[in-house]
């Protein structure tokens, strides 16, 4: 397609032409309105002019007569610009006006008309076009008085002449200004159409151009760009999940599979059995936990999650995460607290409980005091604290511990899927749990944010309240191990 044919394909340009027609419609019916009160305006004076007159003539006729009228016409004939006079006898035979010739019938029809005429002392042999009244005097006589409408005629070419030229100027001036936008918005078009082909092609680097004009085009590549990174981010993340998987899943499946083997190799008892058989559940089962964490963090980065929200109490799940693992930490040698106070939210219990709990978890297997605790002393060094509070329009969400911490640097690596620091790689689990903390904390428009207890390791999750007026069924917090 050539480009002007691109080009009155716009929406801009046909805009243009629509409200161009209006605008123009618009003042040709002001025009046709103005010319037309003018000619009206003409009209009336001209007939208030002669009817005054043709009072005035007839008291002349009354008081003095045919011969007296007939020296007034003659004198009034005679004045520069004079209006037009005749008068005629019942026969139709003229007695004395500056009036040559007018169309035929006129002297008969008493009243108003419109007629073309000639002057008699002019030599222009050209008709007139006048506005005329006749006037039956006593004795059958009758009386012409009549005003020129050539005033009228330029003052109404006038207006036409106008309303052509100012059309013509709206037309030159509103194709011009349509074929300017419509290019202006063309070339912005045409960018964003090569910026969505490279995108198409597999560039997902790509983002639209964006101004400053802050027009509807700027906002609406602004919000196509939000979504662009949005889909980058997600697409990077299914890439980065694919890999890790790949990587991080297949040493347990390698070690099912040679536990498994070496089981039937050897023909051991069956207690050899039971043990291999046990030993597989185990590993199994940490494989399911392993996608189960997966899959409860792809649900909540998709927003799947947020039909099932409602609103509780964030500090009843603080103290149900408090009940659920106390012994655990127990045994452990680890003190577990709670400070809880009330704190409505609306969200998702189950992820937000699981979320808590992975924190916890993380906060009991990674939080062992270490030398540089030992100020604190034994016991508050061994402690875990885990808090609910409100804070302005926020929930807080923190679980505190005395351990090793996380060093600042790895903060934004640690809350990757399946990222497990250096400190921690002796240790079992999948690292999914702050990557499942962070997705939570996410899908209810908040953050987790962690921070240095000094010593130790403060994980926040902060995350909007909107609490509703009424809270949901109080139900048993089992969250899932997936640390």
């Amino acid at each position: 397609m050539s480009a002007f044919g691109k080009l009155i394909r716009t929406t801009a340009f046909r805009l243009t032409l629509v409200y161009l027609f209006l605008f123009a419609l618009f003042a040709a019916s002001l025009l046709a309105f103005f010319a037309w009160n003018t000619r009206r305006l003409i009209t009336e004076q001209i007939t208030t002019t002669v009817n005054a007159e043709a009072s005035e003539i007839n008291d002349i006729y009354l008081r003095r007569g045919l011969r007296g009228l007939a020296f007034t016409i003659g004198n009034r004939a005679l004045r520069p610009g004079a209006n037009l006079y005749l008068i005629t006898t019942p026969t139709g035979v003229a007695l004395g006006g500056n009036v040559g010739s007018l169309s035929p019938g006129v002297m008969a029809t008493v009243g108003w008309s419109e007629t073309n005429y000639r002057r008699l002392d002019e030599n222009d042999n050209s008709p007139h076009r006048a506005l005329v009244k006749v006037t039956e005097l006593s004795n059958g006589f009758r009386l012409l008085i009549g005003r020129d409408l050539e005033e009228r005629r330029r003052l109404f070419g006038i207006v036409a002449k106008g309303a052509q030229w100012s059309l013509l100027v709206m037309v030159v001036l509103g194709l011009g200004g349509g074929i300017f936008v419509s290019r202006r918005v063309l070339r912005r078009i045409d960018a964003m159409t090569g910026t969505t082909q490279r995108i198409m092609a597999g560039d997902l680097s790509g983002r639209l151009p964006v101004g400053r004009s802050g027009d509807e085009l700027d906002r609406l590549a602004g919000n196509l760009n939000a979504m662009l990174e949005r889909i980058e981010a997600l697409m990077n993340g299914l890439k980065e999940v694919s890999d890790n998987i790949a990587h991080d899943l297949k040493t347990p499946l390698t070690r099912l599979r040679n536990r498994a083997e070496e089981a039937l190799a050897r023909s051991g008892s069956e207690a050899d059995y039971r043990a291999a058989l046990e030993r597989t559940i185990e590993e199994s089962d940490g494989l399911i936990r392993t996608f189960n964490a997966l899959l409860m963090i792809a649900r909540a980065e998709s927003g799947q999650a947020r039909g099932n929200m409602d609103d509780f109490d964030a500090a009843d799940v603080a103290n149900g995460i408090y009940e659920l693992y106390e012994p655990l930490a127990e045994e452990d040698g680890m003190t577990l607290t709670v400070k809880a106070s009330p704190a409505h939210i609306h969200g998702n219990r189950e992820l937000i409980s699981q979320a808590l709990a992975n924190l916890v978890e993380n906060a009991i297997k990674y939080g062992k005091p270490t030398a540089s605790a030992q100020p604190l002393g034994i016991k508050a060094a061994r402690e875990i604290m885990i808090e609910a509070r409100r804070e302005g329009d926020s929930v807080v969400l923190s679980v505190t511990d005395h351990g090793p911490g996380i060093p600042e640097a790895d903060r934004r690596h640690a809350i990757e899927r399946f990222v497990r620091l250096e400190a921690s790689r002796t240790l079992p689990g999948s690292g999914l749990g702050l990557s499942l903390a962070n997705a939570v904390a996410t899908l209810h428009g908040g953050e987790l944010r962690l921070a240095d207890a000094h010593p130790g390791l403060v994980a926040t999750l902060v995350l909007p309240a909107r609490a509703g007026e009424r809270l949901a069924a109080q139900t048993q917090d089992v969250p899932q191990k997936v640390a």
